[in-house]
């Protein structure tokens, strides 16, 4: 077993297919519209499909927002330095929750930053 994919709901599919591939660097891997069901997904990662975990990014047409509730937690990414892809991310556009810094009670340099549509993304420093 692996884990295929992370479904988000999207108010706006073109701004997060842009943060996704624009800010963070991933590549829109692929997108289908389902016009009897009136919602498009759009799939977007680092790598193909069969080797890496993707993220699903689901639009539904007559949907804008979304409340993020409680229960949600983040997406995890690792990183080669925390610090410099805030920096990187910021000049894209994109918006830093949590600077750069270790993580509470531990050592570990971590960073939050948020997608067009508020969902937390984690930036984990790589192990040496």
């Amino acid at each position: 077993m692996r884990i295929l994919h992370t479904m988000l709901r999207v108010g706006d599919l073109d701004r997060a297919i842009d943060f996704y591939t624009k800010v963070l660097g991933m590549t829109l891997l692929r997108r289908q519209d389902y016009p009897e069901g009136r919602f498009t997904l759009a799939f977007v990662g680092y790598g193909a499909e069969p080797e890496q975990a993707v993220i699903e990014l689901t639009y539904n047409w007559d949907t804008s927002a979304y409340d993020l509730g409680t229960g949600y937690g983040h997406i995890a990414l690792e990183v080669d330095d925390v610090y410099q892809a805030c920096a990187q991310i910021r000049e894209r556009g994109g918006r830093v929750m949590r600077e750069a810094g270790p993580m509470n009670a531990g050592t570990t340099i971590i960073a939050f930053v948020a997608d067009p549509d508020g969902y937390p993304i984690e930036l984990i420093g790589r192990k040496a």
